[in-house]
């Protein structure tokens, strides 16, 4: 099991987030198979309120949706 993470939150984790910095998007997706040093491990509460910086998007897998993540 790994966990969310944010700061201060031991939550089972359920969704990987992903930087595209050449397309200026945040996308979340399900869980990795394996640690990503480059992505996040993100628990339900988290991944749903997840934001973008000014100009970019935030794009969810619909296997993300599908769990109920997004909002």
């Amino acid at each position: 099991m790994r966990f969310c993470t944010r700061s201060g939150c031991g939550t089972e984790a359920v969704a990987t987030l992903t930087y595209d910095y050449a397309d200026s998007m945040v996308v979340v997706g399900p869980l990795a198979d394996a640690r990503d040093p480059h992505g996040y491990d993100l628990c339900a509460r988290h991944a749903a309120r997840t934001s973008a910086p000014v100009g970019w998007q935030v794009v969810r897998h619909p296997a993300v949706m599908r769990l109920g993540v997004a909002s």
